[in-house]
């Protein structure tokens, strides 16, 4: 039987162009239109089928065949409202299936509110792709934000990559799109094929709630569940805060993972390779935590991480969200805190990411004076939006929540905080004051720290801010920004600065030990040697220090001894513990240390020493941000270029610390002391062990009642060549 369609010219054209705005209002099952016999009609738009049957949904049936009104549309007509799946024949073969047109809205008012207002703190279970049953038909609810888009629609594997077979419903209010696409499970492949205002074309997107990936160099979005990993680290989870509060001791290990794993051969390793041989490697070395450079999804490895386009997603370069998921269930089960480098401040421009997402800028900002970083050529988050910052807000309690995280380190929080940030005058724009501050990055991040405490007891953040900015380890309710700590930038210039001199000409130059301790309480600092100190023609570390071999390692030694007996929490990047000879490579295998390399090994053994020494002795770390915590006995000794400092924590024995930054042994040196008795000499950064000389007290020296630099009781110690000694009383 042939019937003539009910649309119009222009509905056609819309279906064959992809470009219907409204595909549910003509598609699916509706009451008839007075014309014929039936009181229900049904279509359909099935471009390239050969024939259309609709079956009885719920019963054996030869069902009824569909009329082509049109090139691809199929109609039926129904006495009543019809329970029906389709029966299609492609010319490959025949498909029987749900019609995704028969599915009222599955976005409830409440996430369309919630989402508008920047506030559905679990926006990766309501957009993206989302696997779900309805009506007792299995499938999967694709939803996306494009309010200025005049249609989208879903492609992917599953539907031959054609933007004419599931365009997407309207809900205006919040500017969403959905979709329920029966049969469609995990795994598939999936796009979103939006036009712009106008009904101009834009290249398929990427899904920006995809919970997983195609393997880069593929841009794809893959369907993927909540991850439903059984954790066993309920304990851990219950006493974290514990172990990050200010007065703990922190000790992290900053790690790429991919190139701390690639071998000879270019294998870039997985999660689970990971989890045998990264988390003893840490743990042995004694650090507390270990800090991921960023694993959401980017399409540029040499970016590092930096450039991400799947905030919710881990890199699949490592293996599915499971496999992560297990490697951070094994981290806490050995005692070891994981933080992610996490990227707020911007993104790539690539053209299936989030730049002019809708055909407009959607998550940037239009002005390239505000929206574009001149420095790394990405755009910046118009954080002004409230969408904008719900997305955000939801990345990062995705990452916590789902994950199990310990904390994220914000990056690049600088450029976020200054709307001048490397720029010249004319190529920024004031905010609404006149001023050069990012009132909306302000806002944002403040949200960010007082959500995340809220609804993540236990977790941190750590914010890479590399300015004087005022207050932002203070609490938001003060004015602050409300993070847990702060890197601090100007103690590691000032410290490389130092050892990167000669030794002969350090005794001019004292203040680059001395000046952090004037600002060293103002934050609750971080001591940052990372990943950024040993790229982009910086050099290596080992490379930074002056002198022979043996000097470079004994500097080394110093320098970390230094570190590590100073206030604050420490940070190191992978290949600093066995002085990597060179720059960090991402694309090279791992330089590990040959196994009779004696001068790389002994530095091994001084850093898990001194992660040790940091972790048992309280007077290292229980007043990390407390000027109580600390006392200089000499810090101007010119002459000598020593110095010498107190630690003390609020319960436990005081340390003193003692530092040659010169490669001349200093003998009869005499220090005062708050105590008398037997000073133990708990570790000699010139121990043999560490490969150095074995210059020093012989484990312990006796105090002697002649007062020195304003203590009763003074040591006369021998000072090791470019080293460092740490002592404290023998207890009773």
């Amino acid at each position: 039987m042939s019937i003539p369609t009910s649309l119009s010219r222009d509905h056609l054209s819309a279906l064959a162009e992809a470009r219907h705005h409204d595909p549910f209002a003509i598609l699916g099952p509706h009451p008839g239109d007075g014309r014929g016999d039936g009181k229900w009609f049904v279509r359909v738009y099935l471009p390239g089928a050969l024939a259309v049957a609709f079956l009885p949904r719920d019963a054996a049936g030869t069902g009824v065949a569909a009329v082509e009104t049109a090139p691809g549309l199929f109609e039926a007509r129904f006495a009543r409202r019809p329970r029906y799946r389709l029966a299609i024949t492609w010319p490959e073969g025949r498909q029987e299936t749900a019609d995704a047109y028969s599915f009222g809205p599955q976005l409830g008012e409440l996430d369309l509110h919630l989402i508008a207002e920047g506030r559905h703190f679990d926006l990766a279970r309501v957009l993206g792709a989302n696997p779900r049953v309805v009506d007792g038909i299995a499938g999967v609810l694709f939803a996306v934000w494009a309010p200025n888009a005049s249609s989208a629609a879903v492609v992917g594997d599953f539907n031959g990559w054609d933007a004419r077979r599931h365009p997407m419903r309207r809900h205006h209010q919040a500017g969403l799109w959905e979709i329920f696409i029966p049969d469609v499970a995990p795994g598939a492949v999936y796009k979103f094929a939006l036009k712009g205002p106008g009904g101009v074309g834009l290249p398929w997107k990427a899904d920006p709630l995809a919970r997983a990936t195609e393997l880069p160099p593929h841009t794809g979005s893959v369907v993927a569940p909540a991850p439903e990993f059984s954790w066993s680290d309920a304990d851990w989870m219950a006493g974290r805060a514990e172990r990050q509060r200010a007065e703990a001791p922190i000790s992290i290990y900053e790690v790429h993972v991919s190139s701390w794993l690639r071998t000879a051969y270019g294998e870039l390793g997985s999660w689970d390779e990971a989890t045998e041989r990264l988390i003893p490697y840490v743990t042995g070395l004694g650090f507390t935590h270990i800090e991921l450079l960023p694993i959401t999804e980017h399409p540029f490895g040499g970016s590092w991480g930096y450039q991400p386009l799947s905030l919710f997603a881990p890199t699949a370069r490592l293996g599915p969200p499971e496999a992560f998921a297990r490697f951070v269930d094994r981290c806490h089960a050995a005692g070891l805190a994981v933080l992610l480098d996490w990227v707020p401040a911007h993104f790539p421009s690539d053209e299936h990411g989030l730049a002019r997402f809708d055909g407009t800028a959607l998550y940037e900002h239009e002005d390239p004076r505000e929206g574009f970083h001149r420095d790394w050529n990405t755009l910046i988050y118009n954080l002004g939006r409230l969408e904008v910052r719900g997305f955000l807000t939801a990345s990062a309690l995705w990452w916590l929540s789902t994950f199990h995280l310990d904390g994220l380190r914000v990056d690049a929080v600088a450029s976020m905080l200054y709307r001048d940030y490397s720029r010249k005058p004319g190529e920024w724009v004031p905010n609404r004051f006149g001023g050069r501050e990012n009132l909306e990055a302000i806002s944002f991040l403040q949200h960010l720290n007082l959500v995340m405490r809220e609804r993540c007891p236990g977790a941190i953040t750590i914010a890479e801010e590399s300015t004087a900015w005022p207050g932002v380890t203070a609490p938001v309710k003060d004015g602050g920004l409300g993070f847990d700590f702060k890197w601090n930038m100007g103690w590691m210039h000032d410290t490389l600065r130092f050892f990167g001199r000669d030794p002969i000409y350090r005794h001019h130059h004292l203040d680059d030990i001395t000046f952090g301790l004037l600002y060293g309480f103002s934050e609750r600092f971080v001591l940052p040697l990372s990943h950024d100190e040993v790229v982009h023609g910086k050099g290596s570390l080992i490379g930074k220090m002056p002198g022979d071999d043996w000097q470079k390692f004994a500097n080394l030694r110093l320098c970390f001894g230094l570190m590590w007996s100073h206030p604050g929490k420490k940070l190191v990047f992978m290949g600093a513990e066995f002085a990597q000879g060179g720059e960090w490579q991402v694309d090279d295998p791992f330089p590990w240390p040959g196994t009779d390399d004696g001068l790389r090994h002994g530095l091994m053994r001084l850093v898990g020493d001194l992660n040790h020494l940091y972790r048992t002795e309280a007077g290292l770390h229980r007043r990390d941000h407390q000027p109580q915590g600390f006392a200089w006995l000499v810090g101007d000794d010119s002459a000598n270029t020593v110095f010498a400092f107190l630690r003390r924590g609020d319960r436990g024995r005081p340390l003193l610390v003692v530092a040659n930054a010169t490669p001349v042994p200093r003998f009869d040196y005499r220090i005062g002391v708050p105590r008398g008795g037997l000073w133990r000499e708990l570790l000699n950064s010139d121990a043999e062990v560490y490969g150095g000389a074995n210059l020093g007290n012989g484990g312990g020296i006796q105090a002697e009642p002649a007062p020195a630099h304003g203590q009763q009781q003074s040591l006369d110690l021998t000072l090791p060549p470019l080293g460092l000694i740490v002592l404290a009383p023998q207890e009773r």
